[in-house]
């Protein structure tokens, strides 16, 4: 049963009328509250500023109790997206991997600046594909004028964040919405994976240069990536009881996928655990095989290289190959010489051959040399007899 209450409203200081304003209507003196109680279901309430709006409201709701598909919908009218993603962040980014929380209370920032001030049952379909456009279009870069377009993996990530808010809205929060809208809308397709691979050129220019650092666990690192193809958290997170000399072999406990993984060693990787371990400026106070200065709370953590590694690269000129780019090359590498498939992903650790061949860059140089084997094989005397 509907019941239409008639709220006073209270008086408004008074403020001097621009005599533009006097045939204006005057405000509003009450608001009508509109109270739907029926057996089974909570008390559901609203309040608008015309009787007719209340009426409306009350009957849409008596009809969805009636057929049973009322959805409570005031805790996600009064929370918005940026109260909802302050929960997010407090609730859900810390039980994930540490290598991925700062980038995700990035992400969260960015969308809070576009989307935060509308509550979470305002948000549309067209509204997020409108912030999915523009996220696409890119900022007005300040210096230049010029706007620089967002990579869509960068929008990708950003709605599967916004996605998965809405998916834990529904399910655990309980805020009565009624569909997950980043769900009815394109996404951007993926990019193309990188195919960058070093020349040898490139190669012998780098690893003097890196070799000559005066830190040479940054020579340890790039070397070991480029030996073993862990990815760079994989390497950094390293302890002194995760390495086997002897038996050549790495045991990852703590990787991307969440799958631990044992690595085998080639000699010159053993070669460089060894130096790293045995090194005669290696501190007590740390099992970290690669280690930073002790931070204010005396406590060392991983080796922070990146800032170096950008201004290596700076320096030799090959500004465009990123770090991860030493896996593609190492994963590239394991494939040249002539390892399986499987094989290859045991040691890298994809799930999935699909994953495995983004991954795998071929030089078309090799292929050449391995078709004029094959075509020697066939041109061997008695072959086709």
């Amino acid at each position: 049963m509907a019941t239409i209450v008639k709220i006073p409203v209270k008086p408004r200081k008074p403020r001097t009328v621009d005599p533009a304003e006097q045939g204006e209507s005057k405000p509003k003196k009450y608001r009508y509250k509109a109270l739907v109680r029926m057996t089974g279901w909570p008390t559901a309430s609203k309040t608008y500023r015309t009787r007719k709006d209340a009426e409306d409201w009350a009957r849409r709701i008596e009809d969805e109790m009636v057929r049973g598909v009322f959805i409570q919908r005031a805790p996600a009218e009064s929370m918005t997206l940026s109260a909802a993603l302050d929960r997010y962040a407090r609730e859900v980014t810390p039980t994930k991997k540490a290598s991925s929380r700062d980038s995700e209370l990035r992400r969260i920032e960015t969308v809070k600046r576009s989307l935060g001030a509308y509550s979470m049952a305002a948000l549309s379909s067209d509204l997020i594909a409108d912030f999915r456009d523009r996220r696409l279009a890119g900022d007005v870069d300040p210096k230049t004028g010029q706007r620089r377009p967002r990579a869509a993996n960068t929008i990708r990530l950003e709605l599967a964040l916004l996605s998965h808010v809405f998916t834990v809205a529904i399910k655990e929060w309980r805020l009565g919405l009624i569909y997950n809208p980043v769900q009815n809308i394109r996404k951007p397709a993926p990019g193309p994976g990188r195919s960058r691979r070093l020349s040898q050129d490139e190669e012998a220019i780098l690893l003097a240069r890196v070799n000559g650092h005066s830190n040479p666990m940054l020579r340890w690192i790039v070397r070991i990536a480029l030996e073993t193809g862990m990815r760079s958290s994989e390497i950094t997170y390293l302890r002194r009881n995760q390495v086997d000399l002897q038996r050549r072999i790495v045991r990852l406990l703590d990787t991307k996928n969440t799958s631990q993984r044992t690595v085998p060693l080639t000699l010159d990787a053993v070669a460089l655990f060894n130096e790293a371990l045995h090194h005669p400026a290696r501190p007590i106070d740390t099992d970290l095989i690669f280690f930073g200065e002790p931070g204010r709370d005396g406590i060392r953590r991983p080796y922070e290289f990146n800032k170096v590694w950008a201004t290596v690269k700076a320096e030799v000129g090959i500004t465009d190959f990123r770090f991860h780019d030493l896996r593609h090359e190492a994963v590239s590498r394991l494939v040249e010489s002539g390892l399986s498939d499987q094989e290859v992903a045991a040691i890298s650790g994809h799930k999935s051959m699909q994953m495995l061949k983004r991954y795998t860059h071929l030089r078309a140089e090799d292929l050449v040399t391995r078709l004029d084997d094959l075509a020697k094989v066939r041109r061997r005397p008695g072959r086709n007899q």
